[in-house]
């Protein structure tokens, strides 16, 4: 049964790989990674099927164990390049090499170089080797730094994302994290079964290793499901954009300022009256460059305005005008007949979801509710 299970999740693992690789898409770079996440992964799950055909310690049998150093790393990486428009490999990013590299270069000595009568003892006594203990201890670190660096990151990029960004494919940062934190459930549990592989009860560390490999065959088969419903993921935010939180930071470190709350309410006012009579919302991949040189001013002074000075997120300021819009459009008798994902289309949406949630959060009605509203109001 474990077999089977092991064969599935490797099928579905290398076929998913095997499309990433090949389909023609602008994100290569993105589809690569995570095609080589999942090789990785299929490499570390393959130990049963292995184990079947010989069970003897041998050096590439130990390869295959510790490759399990660069699955996180190239996760991580993976969370960079579709978090980043302009991310490209450079040789910076060899340094996520190193874990591998050292936990290889320990166990050099006493397993590589040494015969097979040996390398079995040394299995046999794993409990007792240092060396295990070591890779073990850098092993559980590296989750917790990683997994740490990829919420962070994610965290970061959403921010940026609603501070310059008002397109509706926000809600895809939602999956994405979750599958960050159903990998990190996953690794959580790995860390439980090594610690009762060093403990005085091995045979915990068996059953835990199967439920692991049912549940990456269930992860996989989530993700592929996943990708197929979010083919494009989110848009990429540009790694030069910064936080208006760390602009407000650097301009306190610089001259101080006073701040004129005269220009500044002006600058609102000639805002809202470009939105209101420009109508800049209506277009579904707007971003606040967009309307910083439809303006003629500068993106970063237009930033803070919007969303330090009027305490809101760029994404939700646009969202605001395009509900607005809508709502005209629902409280007029005469487009009665319009349908709500005509709507929300000519409001500036391009997700049903997205509208109903930016809708209700608005209004404290969906689109449908409010319509009915009205409609009983009238009679």
């Amino acid at each position: 049964m474990l077999s089977i299970v092991t064969m599935i999740s490797l099928f579905i693992s290398f076929f998913l790989a095997f499309f990433l690789l090949t389909v023609k898409t602008n994100n290569k770079i993105s589809n690569r990674l995570f095609a080589a996440f999942l090789i990785i992964t299929a490499i570390d799950i393959c130990e049963p099927l292995l184990s079947s055909i010989s069970d003897i310690p041998s050096n590439l049998g130990m390869l295959r164990y510790t490759i399990a150093f660069l699955q996180i790393p190239v996760f991580y990486l993976y969370v960079l390049s579709v978090s980043y428009s302009d991310f490209k490999l450079t040789p910076k990013y060899l340094i996520h090499l190193l874990p591998f590299l050292i936990v290889n270069v320990i166990l050099l000595p006493r397993f590589y170089s040494v015969d097979t009568a040996s390398k079995i003892d040394f299995i046999t006594n794993r409990q007792n080797m240092i060396e295990l203990q070591i890779n073990h201890i850098l092993f559980h670190l590296q989750i917790i730094v990683y997994f740490t660096a990829v919420f962070l990151q994610l965290k970061k990029t959403k921010n940026l994302y609603l501070e310059n960004y008002a397109g509706t494919n926000i809600n895809s940062y939602k999956w994405l994290f979750q599958f960050t934190i159903v990998l990190t459930i996953l690794y959580s549990i790995a860390l439980l079964k090594n610690i009762f592989k060093f403990s005085d009860y091995p045979n915990a560390s068996e059953w835990i290793k199967i439920g692991i490999l049912v549940l990456q065959l269930f992860i996989v088969c989530w993700y592929l499901y996943k990708a197929l419903n979010h083919p494009d993921l989110f848009r990429n935010v540009d790694s030069k954009l910064k936080l208006v939180s760390t602009i407000i930071s650097e301009e306190k470190n610089d001259e101080p300022e006073i701040p004129d709350e005269n220009k500044n309410n002006e600058d609102i006012v000639k805002l809202k009256k470009f939105m209101t009579e420009e109508k800049p919302f209506l277009d579904p991949s707007l971003t606040i460059q967009d309307i910083a040189k439809e303006m003629n001013v500068p993106v970063r002074d237009l930033s803070v305005l919007i969303n330090h000075q009027l305490g809101q997120h760029f994404y939700d300021f646009v969202n605001i005008y395009r509900i607005e819009y809508a709502k005209e459009i629902l409280k007029d008798p005469t487009k009665n007949k319009v349908t709500i994902l005509e709507i929300l289309y000519e409001a500036g949406f391009n997700s049903k979801s997205s509208f109903n949630t930016a809708f209700k959060k608005h209004t404290g009605n969906t689109p449908t509710e409010y319509r009915k509203l009205l409609k009983y109001n009238s009679l």
